[in-house]
């Protein structure tokens, strides 16, 4: 029987890329190189993790493909354009991620449950049609691969709203009121880069486990949503 080469953690951004984001384009993409550049400083943390970036508005685009961030050289290019289709966001990871977790443990990995970071500053253009791809992504039974989810949502993203796209409660954020959109993205990647070098240092324990770090000037969706 082939050795395990290790225990890897993929973990999926979902950035926000529709037209009322442009004004913040700058922060974001600060955000993103923040992100990577804080994962290439810890590779002992990048050794266990496979990071993809994706944009969403009317479709997804992917920035970053389930990169090792130790040899990753090239950085996220964004690119605002349409409206904000959660839809496209969960029929992607639908296939994406069965997908990327038989390929890691192909090459000989065992595979941690899969995280995604949503970022998102406005209300699902598509309605309710997101419900339906969600809603399987995140059944256990007839997707073994389901992620967990963690949703931030600035401007006007509803805290109700984020609370129904995570897969706990206590993982749906919206930014405070009156809190500058440009700064809450830069505190929602100061917030991702630190989960994730939390989760790698816990994925080499006797206990591994997800954490979360709530972004300064975020508050729990669910207290929002009453």
């Amino acid at each position: 029987m082939a050795e395990t080469k290790g225990v890897l953690l993929p973990a999926y951004v979902l950035a926000d890329e529709s037209g009322s984001m442009a004004p913040y384009e700058g922060d974001l993409s600060s955000g993103l190189d923040l992100l990577c550049e804080g994962l290439r400083a810890e590779p002992v943390v990048a050794a266990k993790l496979r990071l993809t970036v994706l944009g969403f508005s009317d479709d997804v685009q992917v920035r970053l493909a389930a990169a090792d961030m130790r040899h990753e050289t090239s950085l996220p290019k964004i690119e605002f354009r349409g409206l904000t289709s959660y839809e496209a966001v969960f029929e992607d990871l639908l296939t994406r991620i069965p997908a990327d977790v038989r390929r890691l443990r192909s090459e000989g990995y065992k595979v941690h449950r899969p995280v995604v970071f949503f970022l998102s500053d406005g209300q699902p253009t598509d309605k309710g049609a997101w419900r339906q791809p969600h809603g399987r992504l995140t059944d256990r039974e007839k997707t073994p691969t389901a992620p967990t989810i963690v949703a931030c949502g600035i401007g006007d993203a509803r805290a109700p709203t984020m609370v129904e796209v995570v897969t706990r409660p206590e993982f749906a954020f919206v930014a405070k009121p009156g809190t500058n959109i440009g700064q809450a993205v830069a505190e929602f990647f100061h917030a991702l880069t630190a989960s994730l070098v939390a989760s790698s240092h816990a994925l080499g324990s006797g206990v591994p486990e997800l954490v979360v770090n709530r972004p300064d000037q975020f508050s729990m969706a669910i207290d929002e949503a009453g």
